[in-house]
């Protein structure tokens, strides 16, 4: 006993600094203030007057929007336009998702690693290219066809929901799949009897986040043309009636708060189902309401198969593939595509890194507090409300607001984008808030601490790691609405593909459509090592 008392006690080993997350924060660091440099704010005029008095009189329509009946209806027609194309091409993205995720899981391959690389690289194909450039390119193949706005959702969402559909397959317990395929049970029935139990309520959740993601696409690929709230915006934004701008935006409000609140309510139930063997009357009852509404869409969009196999269709197809075969690579345009995409990540960069701090920075108002007084609660909900209206309104429509002040370049372009993404990280981060342990804050709280430092030295340090994560994640996204901004001449590489677009110059369209492929994947990698740095 004397001898392990004299002992010296065990010495704890020193933390372990993982340098990746130094050289990370150094690189991320030194990209933003590369971006600020070049975006102007402290070397040139980025200020334009002569807009001021524009940009009043849209910020105080928004106290008197348009409420005339004939309107209403006008805008009402066009929500339906909206829900049609948002449950139309968010479902049939499910689908091609559910299909595609058998390519992608390393469940299907096995050891054989070449074949699931190659899958991945070809659904980066239309991961890489935004909506909006699908629908461009579907334009001109199926011309004014309901089938535009659904596609335009589908093959994107499809690829992006295959590659998550897979990454949860994935991640299940392979207990029962491995003992089936012990048993002689085939890879596909030992999947869908072994790992798809495993998996649905995850499976479940994400599709209908993928729904509510289809209302917001659904409204910009009504800006070029496709119908819905976004054409109407459009309108009454080209012929600055800001009342009826102010009227749709709430409009889009009201569609983009029920979409949501829907599918919150599908994903926490998804998340925390109740107990029994029986089937969830909620769950199955969002099924089959999404099942009623995808026949209603359908009947109401009057859409024909036959128009995808028409001989015009085909004819059509057949010129734009020969006319952009082979892409253009005459040294100008490729060194405008470089100049451009140089531009787009600049864009992005300053994008994500102004909406999250503004998302960090609004975080404990944005969370639904477990228990508060009046004032907070009032407080939480205009800082909630707030986020709804600025992910509502598609970024085009803040970049085209942000003219009015601000000279063309790569800020009013970051800015819109950032406006935007501020919506979307807002909520995401406050979400993070409401599930993350409150423990440490009570018990500072409790130790006589002040709620801001409780929330700074309790709470804050456990959201680093998700803030940023989240953060790297919209990034990717971030740079696929850079495209999408560019096609309105706020800067970046969507002003090449819309010259190009417009001029039918389908060669150079090829060369600019390869290199936001060729960008967005490089960004995924990069944000994909970021977010194993933070693990």
């Amino acid at each position: 006993m004397t001898a392990l008392l004299d002992r010296p006690a065990p010495v704890a080993p020193p933390p372990v600094r993982d340098r990746r997350r130094w050289a990370w924060a150094l690189g991320a660091l030194a990209l933003v203030g590369w971006a600020l440099a070049a975006s102007g704010l402290f070397s040139g005029a980025v200020l334009n007057p002569g807009g001021t008095a524009q940009f009043g009189r849209f910020a105080s329509a928004a106290l008197r929007p348009e409420l005339a009946p004939g309107f209403l209806a006008v805008v009402g027609e066009s929500v339906l336009i909206t829900l049609a194309y948002a449950v139309l091409g968010g479902g049939l993205a499910v689908l091609l998702g559910a299909l595609g995720a058998v390519a992608l899981a390393r469940t299907t391959w096995g050891r054989r690693r070449a074949g699931r690389l190659v899958a991945r690289g070809v659904l980066a194909v239309p991961r890489g290219l935004h909506e909006a450039v699908w629908g461009l390119l579907l334009l001109n193949v199926l011309g004014l066809d309901p089938w535009v706005g659904v596609l335009a959702i589908a093959v994107p969402y499809g690829a992006v929901t295959a590659t998550v559909f897979a990454g949860i397959l994935d991640e299940v317990p392979r207990g029962g799949f491995d003992a089936l395929l012990a048993a002689g049970a085939g890879r596909g029935t030992a999947t869908l009897y072994g790992l798809l139990p495993h998996a649905t309520g995850s499976l479940l959740s994400y599709a209908f986040y993928r729904l509510e993601c289809a209302v917001r696409s659904a409204v910009v690929l009504g800006l070029i043309g496709a119908g819905g709230l976004g054409y109407q915006l459009s309108l009454s934004f080209t012929s600055l009636r800001w009342e009826q701008v102010w009227t749709t935006v709430y409009a889009l409000a009201v569609l983009c708060l029920a979409a949501e609140a829907a599918g919150r309510a599908v994903r926490r139930r998804a998340a925390d189902p109740r107990p029994g063997a029986g089937r969830d009357p909620v769950l199955a009852g969002a099924v089959w309401a999404v099942l009623a509404l995808t026949g209603w869409a359908v009947w109401f969009l009057a859409l024909s198969p036959a128009t995808l196999v028409s001989a015009r269709a085909r004819e059509q197809l057949a010129h734009v593939l020969s006319a952009a075969w082979p892409p253009a690579t005459d040294r100008e345009l490729l060194a405008d595509v470089l100049t451009a995409a140089v531009d787009t990540v600049l864009m992005s960069v300053l994008a994500i890194a102004f909406a999250t701090s503004g998302a960090v920075a609004l975080a404990g108002l944005a969370a639904r507090p477990r228990s508060a007084g009046p004032v907070r609660r009032v407080a939480g909900g205009v800082v909630r409300t707030a986020l709804l209206l600025l992910r509502a309104v598609p970024p085009p429509v803040w970049a085209l607001v942000l003219l009015f002040v601000l000279l063309p370049g790569v800020l009013p372009g970051a800015l819109a984008l950032g406006v935007y993404t501020l919506g979307v990280l807002g909520r995401l981060v406050g979400e993070a808030v409401e599930e993350s342990d409150q423990r440490p804050r009570e018990a500072l709280r409790a130790a006589g601490a002040s709620p801001a430092g409780a929330w700074l030295y309790g709470t804050v340090p456990s959201l680093a790691g998700p803030v940023m994560a989240l953060a790297c994640y919209r990034w990717e996204v971030a740079i696929r609405d850079t495209v999408l901004v560019g096609l309105l001449g706020a800067g970046g590489i969507g002003v090449l593909l819309s010259a190009s677009t417009a001029s039918f110059d389908w060669p150079a369209v090829a060369t600019v459509l390869a290199a936001i492929v060729v960008l967005s994947f490089a960004v995924d990698l990069l944000s994909e090592g970021a977010r194993a740095a933070l693990r």
